[in-house]
């Protein structure tokens, strides 16, 4: 049998603790990360149109790469990380829209939860543009697609 990985936020007593990068090298690091916004055509077509509360897609970019630099403030034993990079891009689609964070960094640990929150926080203000035109908009999948660098290489979903 394989040995079980351990989590790696947690002591030897079960406490949470911030992992200790100190020995690690910092080397470049990229993840991206998507989530899909659920929404009727009507809503969809406001949003194409800036017809909701002005160009929705612009304001959810900005809030995901704000977002993805205050990682570390939302998810509590997340390292501060100095970002190189955040890009927030929108993929039309039926029933929705596709939202894909990609986050870049030279560092010791990665920028996993950076691109998930990048993604989730676009998406949840996605929501927010759109809410006056529907209530019933969602947030699905958010997910991490994939990661490159550090020690355990890339790593990418299978779908």
């Amino acid at each position: 049998m394989a040995q079980a990985k351990k989590l790696t936020h947690l002591d030897e007593r079960g406490a949470a603790r911030m992992v200790d990068v100190a020995e690690k090298a910092a080397t470049v690091r990229e993840a991206s990360a998507e989530c899909v916004v659920r929404m009727a055509d009507e809503t969809l077509r406001a949003v194409r149109e800036g017809t909701s509360k002005g160009d929705a897609l612009q304001v959810a970019r900005v809030a995901g790469i704000m977002a993805a630099k205050r990682t570390p403030e939302l998810i509590p034993l997340c390292h501060p990380l100095p970002i190189s990079s955040v890009t927030v891009d929108f993929d039309y689609m039926p029933g929705g829209v596709r939202i894909l964070a990609r986050v870049r960094v030279t560092a010791q640990t990665g920028v996993e939860m950076e691109a998930l929150t990048a993604a989730a926080v676009a998406g949840l203000t996605l929501i927010d543009m759109t809410k006056s035109v529907e209530r019933g908009v969602s947030l699905e999948s958010v997910r991490l697609l994939e990661k490159s660098g550090g020690r355990s290489g890339t790593w990418k979903r299978k779908e």
